[in-house]
């Protein structure tokens, strides 16, 4: 899948440095049209995406094998599992030690991404700890996370950052920002 990608990059350099959603391109692999999308309901540029994407489609591939896949790509998580999970969201700026959720047992799967203004190597413009998102697919989870973080510079943003949140299609969202936490959606929080 990162081959497809960095192929489709190769042929389409605008792709890679796009900020802003793209239109889907009948032409390219499944996975470049899966991001577009994701970025264009979370309102950012498709590499937003890509951690999540790559996850999802591994993840995607290994379900004929086995009912429980878990890939995990730089905070960016695949989860199909029949059993309940439990996952600790790590934001070592924020103060908070981590704080643990649960993810339910399903037979469908779900994405897990994390964004940070604070950490990491990824382009952000905003300055959250950390934002946490849950979505139907790890691509979504992963722009989602991206554009919310994005617009996340104090606490007085959480509550913004949430109304996003629900207007993207996600399922629940964690935002940490300067000591302070917004949860909403299917997040159970265990501490």
């Amino acid at each position: 899948y990162r081959q497809q990608i960095e192929n489709y990059i190769e042929k389409h350099p605008s792709f890679v440095r796009a900020m802003l959603p793209l239109k889907r391109d009948p032409f390219a692999p499944r996975i470049i049209n899966s991001m577009i999308e994701a970025a264009s309901r979370a309102h950012v540029g498709p590499m937003a995406s890509v951690a999540g994407a790559i996850a999802e489609y591994v993840g995607l591939g290994l379900l004929p094998y086995s009912r429980d896949v878990i890939v995990e790509n730089g905070g960016d998580v695949f989860i199909s599992s029949s059993v309940k999970r439990k996952v600790v969201l790590l934001a070592e700026s924020s103060g908070i030690s981590g704080i643990k959720i649960a993810i339910q047992g399903s037979p469908k799967p779900i994405g897990l991404c994390t964004s940070s203004g604070k950490l990491g190597h990824s382009l952000s413009y905003g300055r959250a700890d950390g934002v946490m998102a849950l979505g139907p697919t790890a691509s979504l989870a992963d722009a989602a996370a991206t554009g919310i973080a994005n617009c996340v510079k104090t606490p007085s943003d959480i509550k913004e950052g949430i109304k996003m949140a629900q207007n993207m299609g996600i399922l629940g969202i964690i935002i940490l920002v300067d000591g302070y936490v917004g949860a909403w959606g299917e997040i159970e929080i265990l501490n």
